[in-house]
């Protein structure tokens, strides 16, 4: 296992702590995390996104999709079926709970449970305000034309 210092990075720096502590939560997510259940994070137009999630053996009843501080919740409890007796049991489904950290101004827009997948449907809204525009420059006759009915209305 590596672990990363980031004391260097905190020193040098003002502002970043986001970043750092971003890096810090996925190490110790990929760590800690193991592969199940297996997932796909799919990019399907310039601002959208979809992440699916291999959920076999389990009903609309026994998932649970959350968006709580700037993270999506992925969880899943199969009932208890004491009443069955496996000869073999190859298809897992035991409980877990996936996060996925959002980026700022991604909101989950549906979840669909098909086939044995989970979908999550995510899309990336930037609010005008952040959005880059183009400034009009105003040339000399403008500027001039301003001036002129400024000086007729006073």
């Amino acid at each position: 296992m590596r672990t990363y210092d980031f004391a260097p990075l905190y020193r040098a720096t003002v502002g970043f702590d986001q970043i750092a502590d971003l890096m810090d939560r996925v190490l110790a997510t990929d760590n800690n995390a193991g592969t199940y259940p297996p997932y796909n994070i799919e990019k399907t137009d310039d601002d959208a996104y979809r992440i699916s999630i291999a959920v076999a053996g389990f009903s609309d009843a026994d998932l649970g999709v959350e968006v709580k501080e700037k993270s999506l919740i992925v969880s899943a409890r199969k009932a208890d079926e004491q009443d069955k007796t496996y000869l073999h049991r190859g298809i897992a489904t035991r409980a877990f709970k996936r996060k996925f950290h959002l980026a700022d101004h991604v909101v989950v827009t549906g979840a669909s449970h098909v086939d044995g997948m989970l979908h999550i449907d995510l899309v990336k809204e930037v609010p005008e305000a952040l959005k880059p525009r183009r400034i009009e420059i105003a040339g000399q006759k403008a500027i001039e034309t301003d001036v002129v009915d400024a000086k007729a209305v006073n």
